[in-house]
């Protein structure tokens, strides 16, 4: 545990199970597994980015096109086309995937009807996977949670606890919100095998009915915690990662989220807490300085 400077960029180059960001997300290098370009691939197209599904769905329309416009100008049966115009291809190509049909050109003889007829029905299925997959996409519920960037180990009550903030960004409330803390780190057995074992970490809290405005999760560091007495070396040599995961029930879409987060050895901070956030104002409102939802300050 060094110093706030320090812990980001450590941080970044070590692999953690939990991954902050699809950036830092650890693809592991797996060797005998049988590779199948098309398995499982409408579950990674919803995992995909936005950005990256629209550029995709671009690309296949054009190359779709591009194809078929290429097709239709080897057969040569486009009436009111220019001869050898491959522009005049390409753009009957789209008005029959799109089944527009301004009725300018249209096919004549039995190769371009059936080639019609062939990209007709790949339109219908196209558009079909195009819809399903961006409407499941748009109506997969997600959490706007957002955790801070540090954890701290500072006293409360006389008793050392760990504790993590959080908050939901968005303007509604997570109803039923319940959130589970886990310590994974590598273990030895007695007969020198190694492996990676998660453990429970009893918090103070670890369910509220509403969760409106922020949360600090605490996890007391007693004689029966699995940090109990744990130098920050050790945290570090046993590749220690604290996971918090968050479920609850969005009041607006009536459908659970879930949200999670970690943190590693480099990422927690002795001898320091968070600064306040909220605050009641002159007019009686609640007021919460996000801006300071990540500060720290040290404490004697």
């Amino acid at each position: 545990m060094k110093s706030k400077k320090k812990h980001k960029s450590k941080a970044a180059i070590k692999p953690r199970l939990v991954a902050r960001s699809k950036k830092e997300r650890i693809l592991p290098i797996t060797i005998g597994k049988k590779k199948e370009a098309f398995r499982d691939l409408y579950v990674r197209l919803l995992d995909v980015s936005w950005v990256n599904l629209i550029i995709l769905i671009i690309i296949l329309y054009f190359v779709t096109n591009l194809l078929f416009g290429f097709f239709y100008l080897e057969t040569g049966g486009i009436e009111n086309a220019r001869p050898g115009s491959f522009m005049d291809a390409f753009f009957f190509s789209v008005q029959t995937l799109a089944t527009i049909g301004f009725g300018k050109m249209a096919p004549v003889g039995m190769a371009a009807n059936m080639l019609v007829t062939f990209e007709a029905l790949l339109s219908f299925c196209f558009l079909a996977l195009v819809t399903g997959l961006v409407f499941s996409k748009f109506s997969r519920p997600t959490s706007r949670v957002i955790f801070s960037n540090v954890a701290v180990i500072c006293p409360y009550n006389g008793v050392p606890h760990l504790m993590l903030r959080l908050a939901n960004e968005r303007g509604n409330s997570i109803v039923d919100a319940s959130a589970n803390l886990s310590l994974l780190r590598i273990e030895t057995s007695k007969e020198g095998q190694k492996m990676r074992r998660f453990h429970d970490l009893k918090t103070v809290r670890h369910h509220v009915p509403i969760l409106q405005l922020t949360w600090t999760v605490m996890h007391p560091i007693d004689e029966h915690s699995p940090l109990y007495n744990i130098s920050p070396e050790k945290l570090r040599k046993d590749e220690v990662e604290i996971i918090i995961s968050l479920t609850g029930i969005d009041e607006t879409l009536s459908q659970t989220i879930h949200a999670r987060y970690s943190y590693l050895a480099e990422e927690i901070i002795c001898n320091a807490t968070f600064e306040d956030i909220i605050r009641r104002t002159k007019e009686n409102k609640v007021e919460i300085n996000y801006n300071l939802f990540h500060k720290t300050k040290p404490i004697d």
